[in-house]
């Protein structure tokens, strides 16, 4: 008897949207900036005001290191940034516009932004529409009865598959143990996705991150995932 299915995980968030209280800059830039970045994915390439060639995802961009490098070395490629931590988002836009600037300032053309569950865009993205998506260092939800909670999660696969076309790549990067050992036991268990790349040192072309940063001091060992769709 072949067994049943993973339960599919719920549109529905986990953890906190916001941590300290935000200060007066920070609620402009959420009032003010982020609506300008708004992303719709019933017509992906056209919330871009210059079409892009490709589509790229970063799923819980943090403090937004990673998702500024990507967007200023690969100007031809459209990157959707969703978080829902409030303190991450107004990190990213902090960098993006000088204080004054909120309502005005110049914005990436090849910068969206999404700030509700990835899992919902995912599902309303066209099929085929994302070339890459980028998973760096994301929450573990260390405890067992909390992996339902992870983006890595069986019940997610074919929602990324049907949104990365094929060839697409999903990276992928963590330095801890317990998510480490759960990518292993769930992309190795599936046909959707073949593994281009596994690699303990960050791969030339893979910006680095806070968290990163973070683990290596703390004596951390990140792994890196490259995985491509199958055709």
């Amino acid at each position: 008897m072949s067994e049943s299915p993973p339960p599919p995980v719920p549109d529905r968030l986990y953890g906190r949207r916001r941590g300290h209280p935000l200060r007066a800059r920070q609620q402009l830039l959420l009032e003010e900036t982020a609506p300008r970045l708004a992303f719709d994915p019933a017509d992906p390439f056209a919330s871009f005001p210059v079409r892009p060639r490709e589509l790229w995802l970063e799923v819980g961009f943090g403090g937004g290191e990673h998702t500024l490098a990507q967007i200023a070395a690969n100007p031809e490629a459209g990157l959707i940034a969703c978080e829902v931590f409030e303190n991450g988002i107004c990190s990213l836009l902090t960098r993006l516009v000088p204080e004054g600037g909120e309502a005005t300032a110049p914005l990436p053309p090849n910068l969206r932004l999404w700030t509700e569950d990835a899992r919902r865009l995912l599902r309303e993205l066209p099929e085929g529409a994302l070339s890459r998506l980028f998973l760096m260092f994301p929450d573990p939800w260390p405890k067992a009865r909390h992996a339902k909670r992870r983006f890595v999660h069986p019940s997610i696969l074919p929602v990324l598959a049907r949104a990365i076309r094929p060839g697409g790549e999903w990276r992928i990067a963590t330095d801890d143990p317990t998510y480490q050992a759960w990518v292993a036991e769930v992309m190795g268990a599936q046909d959707l996705f073949e593994r281009a790349l596994l690699a303990d040192r960050r791969p030339e072309g893979w910006p680095g991150t806070r968290y990163e940063a973070k683990a290596l001091r703390e004596g951390r060992q990140p792994l890196y995932w490259s995985w491509r769709r199958r055709g």
